[in-house]
């Protein structure tokens, strides 16, 4: 009598691990399938920049917020003033209190180009209450530039090289689809094995959270950015509210695409094929950091939303390699099964990194070390400490008075 009352539970019991085991899979195949084809990345690249040129008569101002880049700004200067544009691209770089002389490196740069009178150098005063470092500088460059009366900004970092024809290819995609804001995922360097490892994830990652087809769609209103490269129509920039709508904002660039977007105006995000960032992490600690600086500030600073998501890298990412050690066939196979659909969606991305495939084996691992700088970014905020960038601390907690 015992055993035909434990029977049902013992089948149960079968049932639940056969589920279980199979949500994974079912994730993989809607990532798939009906994530917007946010892996095929060969769909999302970049116009083929043209050495002739292109945007004929269209003005744009480049506007390079740089604190302490000394390393790294002389090429992007280069790079920038050598866009094949019609009218010339003009400058500006905002020093925003640099101490390692950086103005003098973007000056140097643009003399040896023979292009000094192309560069504008500002001195940048410092943040505004309620500004973060980096959208203040942006905001001093961006009121300087109404003087040229721009047909666009080209918002970008001071550690990226621009392939020539790489301005005017983007330029002629907005005016020939009419968008307001069009940006790029420029190439993360991959020099170091840390890199090689973690980066082409990154990427993967965030293309997963914001599909370009989606982004790009007007029924969609999912909007996202990368803040290395943005070129925005100013009307587009103005009707959104201006930087003063995003002032307060660590993720600035899909909080713009976002106000674009919310605005109605039309945005595009691609992968860049050649313009790279010159920025080197060396080692895992330093990615980490990198990611923990704004990652639970992607989850609003929400636990809830944290035990969630950790909840999901788990069962998405790491589940799939643990069921291979089951003891039932079946979920060996299931485990499999989602671990082959996950190399497939990732390895088109090794593949724009020009790695081994081997690495697409890797993402398990990679989601776990993902998972613990975010679990990381959490504490340090309920520290009280937050991100640090340049030396100023970002995505601090604010501390309460007494009383309060």
């Amino acid at each position: 009598m015992l055993e035909h009352d434990l029977a049902p539970v013992a089948v149960d019991a079968v049932t639940f691990a056969y589920v279980a085991a199979g949500t994974p899979l079912a994730i993989w195949l809607y990532l798939l399938t009906a994530r917007g084809g946010f892996w095929r990345v060969s769909r999302v690249l970049s116009p083929r920049p043209s050495s002739s040129g292109g945007a004929a008569g269209r003005r744009v101002v480049a506007v390079v917020p740089a604190r302490n880049e000394a390393g790294g700004i002389g090429k992007a200067v280069s790079s920038l003033l050598a866009q094949t544009l019609v009218p010339p691209l003009h400058l500006i770089v905002v020093d925003d209190g640099s101490t390692d002389g950086t103005a003098e490196e973007a000056r140097r740069a643009a003399e040896a180009a023979g292009a000094g009178e192309r560069l504008t150098v500002l001195g940048g005063t410092p943040p505004a209450p309620g500004w973060t470092g980096k959208l203040w500088a942006m905001s001093q460059g961006v009121a300087a530039s109404a003087a040229r009366d721009p047909d666009f900004l080209l918002l970008t970092d001071a550690d990226i090289e621009y392939v020539p024809g790489e301005v005017a290819a983007l330029a002629d995609k907005a005016e020939a689809e009419h968008l307001d804001l069009v940006s790029l995922m420029v190439r993360l360097s991959t020099a170091t094995l840390a890199e090689r490892f973690l980066i082409p994830a990154f990427v993967f990652f965030f293309l997963k959270l914001y599909p370009p087809a989606w982004i790009a769609s007007p029924r969609s209103s999912v909007a996202g950015a990368a803040g290395g490269c943005m070129l925005i129509r100013p009307a587009a920039l103005a009707r959104a509210g201006g930087l003063a709508a995003i002032r307060g904002r660590i993720i600035d660039d899909c909080a713009l695409a976002r106000a674009v977007k919310s605005s109605g105006g039309r945005i595009w995000l691609g992968l860049a094929r050649q313009t790279r960032s010159l920025r080197v992490y060396g080692s895992l600690a330093e990615i980490g950091a990198m990611i923990s600086r704004t990652a639970f500030n992607q989850l609003r600073h929400s636990y809830l939303a944290l035990a969630g998501t950790l909840l999901g890298l788990i069962v998405t990412y790491l589940a799939p390699p643990l069921l291979l050690l089951a003891r039932e066939r079946a979920v060996v196979a299931l485990g499999a099964a989602a671990w082959l659909l996950m190399t497939a969606c990732y390895l088109p991305m090794v593949r724009l990194y020009r790695l081994s495939p081997a690495f697409a084996l890797t993402l398990p691992a990679v989601a776990l070390f993902y998972a613990a700088a975010t679990v990381h970014s959490a504490i340090e905020y309920a520290l009280g400490r937050g991100g640090k960038w340049k030396g100023r601390a970002q995505d601090v907690r604010p501390v309460r008075e007494p009383g309060t």
